[in-house]
C-alpha cells in the first residue's frame, strides 16, 4: 500500500506540473497577443516614421537631419524613449500604402487630412494650417480662377489632395488638363514654373512660401483651396496606445510651446526678405562672393563654423563691401570695432582676409561664452544677436525672458524680450542698461534667410558660386 500511494503522490506531481505549464502558457500567449503597438515601439527602441525628403518635411541638412517634420518626429520619439528611423517614400501613393499596411508606424509628411485619405488612414490632431495655391511665374498673364488654367500645361503631384479635388471639378470644367506626376515632390514641380517648363503647379501655401526665398519669380494667382489641416497618419487598427500616445504628445508641444518654437525654427525668417533684396543678393553671390569664398572657408574650418553662415553675416554688416565704413566707425568686411579688432589681432579692418578672419574668431568666442546647456540652433542664434548688441545685452534679455516665465534658452522666446532693452521701465533693471532689441532680431532673421538662401545655392550648385537665373522659357545652362 505503502508503495502504491507513492506511485499516486508522484503522478499527481507531475500532473499538476504539466497543468501549471500549460496555464503559464497560456497567460503568456495572452500577455504577448496583448501587447500595445505602443509597447511594441517601446521593446524594439525605435519609430519608424515614413516621410517625404523636401525643405518642409525632411532633408540632410548642414549639421545633420532637419525638417519641421523631422523635428517634430524625433520629439515624439525622444518622449518615448526611442530612437528615430525615417523611411523616405518616393510617392504620395508609396507613402499612403506603407502607412496603410502598417510596415512603418506612422507617417510624418505634411499630409493634408481628406475625407477620402480618412477612410484608410487614422490622423492624429492638426499641428498646421495651410491653403493650396495656385503658382505661376511673373512676366506671364496672372490666373486669378479655375477657368483661367484651362489652356495651360498644369502639373500636379500625383495622388495629391489637390490632385484629388481637380478630378472633381472635370465635370465643371470639361476643358480643363492637367498631369499627375508620379516620384517627384512639389518643390520640383514649383522649380518647373520658375525654370518656365510648365504654366501652373499647385502646392501647399508653405511650400510656396520657402521656396520663393531662392526661386523670387515665383507668384501666387490664387487660392485653390480654403484653408486646410496637415496632421501625422496612423495605420487604422484596434489597437490604437501610439495613436494616442502622438495625440498627447502633440497637445503638450501645442501647451509648452515646443510646436511654436519648431515653427519658427523654420518658418519664422522666411518672410524677411523681399523680391528685391532677394534679387540684389543673388547678384552679390555672383559677382562679390567669389573673391572672398576661400577666406570664409578657411576661418569656418580654423573655428568649427560653416563658412555660409560667415558669408551671410558679413553680407548683413557689409553686404560684403570690403571698405565698408560707418558712422559709429566700425568698418570693414565684417564690420568690427577698433577693440574688437584688437582683441582679435587684426591690423587693418579694410583688409578683408583679416576681416574675415577676426570676425569668425570674435563670433566663435562669443558662442563659446553662450551657455551651453542652449540647444543648437538657439544658441547659434543668440550668438548672432550677442555679435550685433553685445553679450551682455543678450544675457540681459534672458534674464527678463526668465523673470517674465518665458525659457531662456529658447530663442523664440528671448526675441520676444529683446525690443524690452528699449523700454525705460525694463532697461533700468538690467546690468547693461539700453540696447536697440529690436535692431537685434531683425539682424538675426536676416542671416537666417541668407543663410538659407546659401545653403540652398550650394547644396544645388557645389561647384559654382551661384546657378544662373533663368530666362522664361529657357532652362538654365548646366556648364560652368
Amino acid at each position: 500500500m505503502l508503495i502504491i500511494t507513492r506511485h499516486a503522490s508522484t503522478g499527481t506531481r507531475i500532473f499538476v506540473i504539466l497543468l501549471l505549464i500549460l496555464v503559464l502558457g497560456l497567460l503568456g500567449l495572452g500577455l504577448y497577443q496583448d501587447r500595445s503597438e505602443l509597447d511594441a515601439v517601446r521593446e524594439r527602441g525605435e519609430l519608424v516614421v515614413v516621410s517625404r525628403n523636401n525643405p518642409t518635411t525632411w532633408y540632410e541638412g548642414p549639421h545633420g537631419p532637419a525638417g519641421f517634420e523631422y523635428d517634430l518626429a524625433k520629439a515624439f520619439a525622444d518622449s518615448l524613449g526611442v530612437r528615430l528611423r525615417m523611411v523616405k517614400a518616393e510617392s504620395i501613393s508609396d507613402l499612403i500604402g506603407m502607412v496603410e499596411n502598417h510596415t512603418v508606424d506612422m507617417a510624418a509628411a505634411g499630409l493634408t487630412v481628406t475625407e477620402l485619405r480618412k477612410r484608410i488612414l487614422r490622423f492624429g490632431p492638426s499641428y498646421m494650417t495651410v491653403r493650396e495655391q495656385v503658382v505661376y511665374r511673373k512676366g506671364t498673364p496672372q490666373p486669378r480662377r479655375i477657368e483661367d488654367l484651362i489652356g495651360g500645361r498644369l502639373e500636379v503631384l500625383d495622388d495629391s489632395s489637390e490632385a484629388e479635388r481637380l478630378g472633381e471639378l472635370l465635370h465643371k470644367y470639361p476643358g480643363l488638363k492637367f498631369t499627375e506626376v508620379p516620384e517627384v515632390d512639389r518643390q520640383e514641380l514649383i522649380e518647373r514654373v520658375w525654370k518656365g517648363e510648365i504654366d501652373y503647379t499647385i502646392a501647399n501655401s508653405n511650400e510656396i512660401m520657402l521656396a520663393r526665398r531662392f526661386m523670387t519669380e515665383l507668384r501666387v494667382g490664387f487660392n485653390f483651396s480654403p484653408e486646410k489641416k496637415l496632421a501625422w497618419a496612423f495605420p487604422r487598427l484596434e489597437d490604437d496606445s501610439l495613436y494616442l500616445a502622438a495625440r498627447n504628445f502633440l497637445e503638450e508641444a501645442r501647451r509648452n510651446g515646443l510646436l511654436q518654437q519648431i515653427r519658427e525654427r523654420y518658418y519664422g525668417h522666411a518672410r524677411q526678405i523681399n523680391y528685391v533684396g532677394t534679387r540684389i543678393f543673388l547678384g552679390h553671390i555672383r559677382k562679390r562672393l567669389p573673391r572672398f569664398r576661400k577666406w570664409f572657408e578657411e576661418a569656418a574650418e580654423r573655428h568649427n563654423l560653416d563658412w555660409r553662415l560667415l558669408a551671410a553675416i558679413a553680407y548683413q554688416e557689409s553686404q560684403w563691401h570690403p571698405r565698408a565704413v560707418s558712422p559709429t566707425g566700425v568698418k570693414g568686411l565684417m564690420m568690427l570695432t577698433l577693440p574688437t579688432a584688437r582683441q582679435m589681432g587684426v591690423k587693418n579692418r579694410l583688409d578683408p582676409q583679416q576681416s574675415i578672419m577676426g570676425g569668425a574668431r570674435y563670433f566663435a568666442h562669443l558662442k563659446e561664452r553662450v551657455p551651453e546647456e542652449i540647444p543648437e540652433p538657439d544658441r547659434t542664434w543668440m550668438a548672432l544677436a550677442a555679435y550685433n548688441i553685445g553679450l551682455g545685452h543678450l544675457m540681459d534679455a534672458r534674464d527678463i525672458t526668465a523673470l517674465q516665465d518665458g525659457n531662456p534658452n529658447r530663442w523664440i522666446d528671448v526675441q520676444k524680450r529683446l525690443p524690452l532693452l528699449m523700454r525705460k521701465k525694463f532697461y533700468r533693471r538690467t546690468r547693461h542698461g539700453y540696447a536697440r532689441g529690436t535692431e537685434a532680431v531683425k539682424y538675426v532673421q536676416n542671416i537666417r534667410s541668407y543663410y538659407d538662401i546659401l545653403v540652398w545655392f550650394t547644396s544645388q550648385n557645389p561647384h559654382q558660386n551661384a546657378p544662373e537665373e533663368p530666362t522664361f522659357g529657357v532652362l538654365p545652362s548646366k556648364g560652368n
